[in-house]
This record gives C-alpha cells, sequence and structure tokens, in this order.
C-alpha cells in the first residue's frame, strides 16, 4: 500500500483540457488502465492485433473503392459493400485481460467504457472476457459525474482510484447463494 502512495506521488499529474470530452474519455480510460492492470490482470493484445489487421484491410478496401475503375452510379452496390465492411464495430472496449496469475479463475476482464457527448456521466463497466465460463462473474458498473478533476484540469486520482477499485472487488466477490 505504501508503495502505491510513493508511486502515485512521483508520477506526473494527468492534466486533461475540461472542455473536451474526447481528452476527458482518454484520461480516465488510461487511469483505469493503469489502476485494473495494477491489480494483477495482464492486458491480453490480441484484440488489439486483431483490430489494427482488420484496420489494414479496411484501409486496403478504401483505396480499391477509391480507385475502383467504373464511376459512382455503376459502382454503388461495390461501395455499399465497403461501408458495411468499414463499419464492423468494437463495443467500446478500453482493456481485455488475462485472469490473474495464481486465480481460480478461468478467464479475465473485459473492461469498457462511455462518456456520452454533451454529458458528464461517465460508465464503467466490467464483464468476464469469456460471459459463458461456468467462472464469469456477472457484469458490474457504475455511472458517476466527472467531478474527479480540478478546475485546471488535473485528475484527482486517488479519488477515482478507489471508485475502480471498489468496482473490481464488487465484481470479484462471491456471489450470494439464494435460498
Amino acid at each position: 500500500m505504501q508503495e502505491k502512495k510513493t508511486e502515485m506521488a512521483n508520477k506526473k499529474p494527468k492534466k486533461a483540457n475540461l472542455l473536451d470530452h474526447h481528452s476527458i474519455k482518454h484520461i480516465l480510460d488510461e487511469s483505469v488502465s493503469e489502476i485494473v492492470t495494477s491489480r494483477g490482470y495482464e492486458e491480453d493484445v490480441r484484440m488489439s492485433n486483431i483490430r489494427l489487421f482488420f484496420g489494414t484491410i479496411i484501409i486496403v478496401i478504401a483505396l480499391f473503392a477509391q480507385f475502383y475503375n467504373k464511376k459512382f452510379p455503376q459502382n454503388r452496390d461495390f461501395l455499399i459493400g465497403c461501408i458495411l465492411i468499414i463499419h464492423l464495430k468494437e463495443k467500446n472496449a478500453i482493456l481485455v485481460t488475462y485472469p490473474p496469475k495464481g486465480s481460480f479463475t478461468s478467464t479475465g476482464l473485459v473492461v469498457s467504457s462511455k462518456l456520452p457527448r454533451f454529458s458528464d456521466e461517465y460508465t464503467l463497466t466490467i464483464a468476464s472476457a469469456d460471459p459463458k465460463s461456468i467462472s464469469a462473474g456477472k457484469p458490474v458498473q457504475f455511472t458517476k459525474s466527472v467531478t474527479h478533476f480540478t478546475k485546471d484540469g488535473v485528475l484527482v486520482e486517488g479519488l477515482f482510484w478507489k471508485d475502480v477499485e471498489a468496482l473490481i472487488n464488487d465484481y470479484a466477490a462471491e456471489p450470494k447463494k439464494s435460498k
């Protein structure tokens, strides 16, 4: 515990532009990733690699659609097909993990977040990477106002850290058995 405090004191404070919700979400997501990985969850980068691969394919398809030898009215079906391929959308996942080492669970976590435009409500969700697994817990989430910043845009990490750790603890808690 003492190591965490000295580590947080030595880190450069995270600053966001309070008028830009993308900047705020990026800082919060980055902090969530740090908190989850500090709890012993190792990041699973396979999904990121797959997204990069699909991104490359999408760029090739877009270039092919741009320089296709037919003009617009004749290549309409081809363009619609390209657009449908491009709109493969990820779920708002910011982190996918392996299970912690030495854990009895066989699934990692999928951490996702939302911060809608023109809203101050940040929603953080933690779910199982394999929801059909017998060791998968029920997804947990919290929605809170983005009040973890000073007026200068510096993230107050201590408060945010407590909220995220409480959510991780809620997910990891044994489910209560009903009679």
